[in-house]
């Protein structure tokens, strides 16, 4: 099924200001979206440039310029809202390229984030390594004080040592430091005054609290949750007020606003000091499509009751298959699950985030043939520099791309948009040499091969979110999106056991598009700890009206 939106050809009709603009920079494309205000839509495809992610921003902007016909100015300074997303955070923490962070904690729990909590992921794997800590214990330094559990000053705050830390941070070349004390939760006073301290003391611009960023129970989540903020800091908040000021200078008059990990858009001046909230920033925006899209799929519903099959309204699963990753998100009753903590590289982070199952299967996914003689497809893929085989670019190594070029599911020449121009006898050269040959079959068996196990990951990767969370896919409709998306849903459904397949028309740009949908969204949270037969209501709605009051100067202040 294939939706019939307002679409237009955007060399016959200009667009109507103002517009909105969305724009997703994943790990091989970004995407630009613009909407205009009768509601049409235009789509731009640019590679992305991993070394400078506001490059492929910037050339998207270029290209739908040219597109519309209209200088770049015109373009910003006709646009009422944008939106941004990327992976930039999420690579960042996956490539280990975060900044050198110092952790103050309290004296004694200097290897809180190395104790962890004692579990692993995987308890019948007992020889795989934790990832190594983002902070060598060098670099932790313990302070004299302490906070006991109800909130109370047990011991009181000494800075007696903290000109001697500071200047060994600053000899070790930290460019963050991270402030984590014991039970901050409940009081973040010593927290605060430490990190006022530091800032008087210090040059650097990136200091982090882990009350400011996570004000929950658990000193390793907290912890954890505060230095990963920190590494984040100096690269991602840098990038972010760079791009803002360019497009500023470009012509844009509105702020830039930003999807969060829970699908939520704010300011870059709201995430300045919490770029954690944004790991997830690009694949969260795909629950505002969902929003969009399942309203789409229930109005076909209504004006074909002859449709006979067990899905239900609101009840869509999006498998979303970019170049490098395959994201699946479930929407049940027209309601996505969210989740307050979540592992990314390794570390635990504790902040709201979309519940979304990420595997690294995409159009640029690598195929290879091991020792032992058995294929493998990913984890490792080609990226957007150099890409596929069939890309040209200087890629050798054959992709899910070539495969399916190979087997007559793209067509070779010149790609939609023309960004691309798809080189067949390259991709039949690359199948062959690292698969075909050495699995001693045909390169059309090869490509197949190729085809076939991809789409056994993405079966069990829809399974993991589904089946294996109690829900039935007969009763869902599966949205397939992303570049490559289409290509594999009506497989993937078959085998689940959906009924139906829902296809955007303008599928390759999903998340870009759900970013034009998203919600200005904050999340506000603290703890209280009392006896479920004593407490009183009152101090529930205490609770519950200070967060009221805060949410409502943070979004007067949006």
């Amino acid at each position: 099924m294939t939706d019939h939106g307002t679409s237009t050809d955007p060399m016959s009709i200009g667009p109507r200001s103002p517009w909105r603009i969305g724009v997703d920079v994943g790990g091989t494309f970004t995407d630009l979206v613009l909407a205009d205000a009768a509601g049409r839509i235009w789509v731009t495809k640019v590679p992305s440039v991993p070394a400078d992610p506001s490059r492929g921003v910037l050339n998207a902007l270029d290209r739908i310029a040219v597109d519309l016909g209209v200088p770049e100015h015109d373009v910003l300074a006709s646009c009422g809202l944008f939106v941004h997303g990327s992976t930039v955070a999420t690579n960042t923490m996956l490539e280990g390229k975060g900044a050198p962070v110092g952790l103050i904690c309290t004296d004694g729990f200097r290897d809180v984030i190395e104790i962890r909590r004692g579990l692993r992921d995987d308890q019948w794997n007992h020889r795989e390594p934790y990832a190594r800590p983002l902070v060598p214990r060098f670099l932790r330094q313990g302070i004299d004080e302490r906070i006991d559990a109800d909130g109370t000053v047990h011991r009181p705050l000494s800075l007696d040592r903290l000109d001697d830390i500071v200047d060994d941070f600053v000899s070790e070349g930290v460019q963050a430091i991270a402030v984590a004390l014991m039970n901050s939760y409940a009081n973040d006073a010593h927290e605060t005054q430490v990190a006022a301290a530091i800032r008087d003391r210090w040059d650097g611009d990136w200091v982090t609290t882990s009350a400011a960023v996570s004000p929950m129970m658990g000193e390793y989540e907290r912890t954890s949750t505060a230095v990963v903020n920190a590494t984040l800091m100096p690269r991602i908040v840098g990038y972010l007020r760079s791009l803002e000021t360019e497009l500023h200078q470009r012509g844009l008059a509105t702020s830039l606003l930003l999807v969060q990990s829970n699908g939520g858009a704010a300011s870059v001046e709201q995430l300045a000091d919490r770029p954690v909230n944004l790991l997830l920033s690009g694949p969260a925006a795909a629950v505002g499509a969902l929003n969009l899209y399942s309203r789409a799929i229930d109005q076909w519903r209504d004006d074909h009751p002859a449709a006979d099959d067990e899905t239900a309204p609101g009840n869509v699963i999006s498998m979303e298959i970019g170049g490098t990753s395959c994201d699946v998100l479930l929407m049940s009753d027209r309601d996505v699950a969210t989740r307050d903590d979540m592992s990314i590289a390794g570390y635990h982070v504790s902040t709201p985030a979309i519940d979304i199952h990420t595997i690294g299967a995409g159009g640029g996914t690598i195929a290879s043939v091991d020792d032992a003689g058995l294929l493998s497809v990913g984890p490792e893929g080609a990226g957007a520099d150099p890409g596929p085989a069939c890309y040209g670019r200087g890629g050798t190594r054959p992709t899910v791309t070539d495969a399916h070029l190979v087997l007559g599911r793209l067509r070779p020449g010149k790609s939609a948009g023309g960004t691309l121009d798809l080189d067949f006898d390259a991709a039949v050269e690359a199948i062959r040499i690292h698969v075909a040959e050495p699995l001693s079959m045909p390169v059309e068996e090869a490509a197949a091969g190729i085809i076939e196990l991809t789409e056994h990951h993405l079966l069990s990767a829809v399974e993991h979110i589904s089946i294996e969370r109690g829900h039935s896919p007969r009763r869902f409709t599966m949205v397939a999106a992303g570049g490559a998306g289409p290509m594999h849903g009506a497989q993937v459904a078959a085998g689940l056991g959906c009924r139906r397949v829902y296809i955007p028309r303008d599928a390759g740009a999903l998340c870009a598009i759900g970013m034009l949908h998203a919600d200005i969204r904050q999340d506000f949270t603290r703890v209280l700890i009392d006896s479920l037969d004593e407490v009183q209501a009152a101090t529930v709605a205490d609770g519950f009206g200070e967060l009221k009051t805060r949410a409502l100067r943070v979004m007067g202040e949006e």
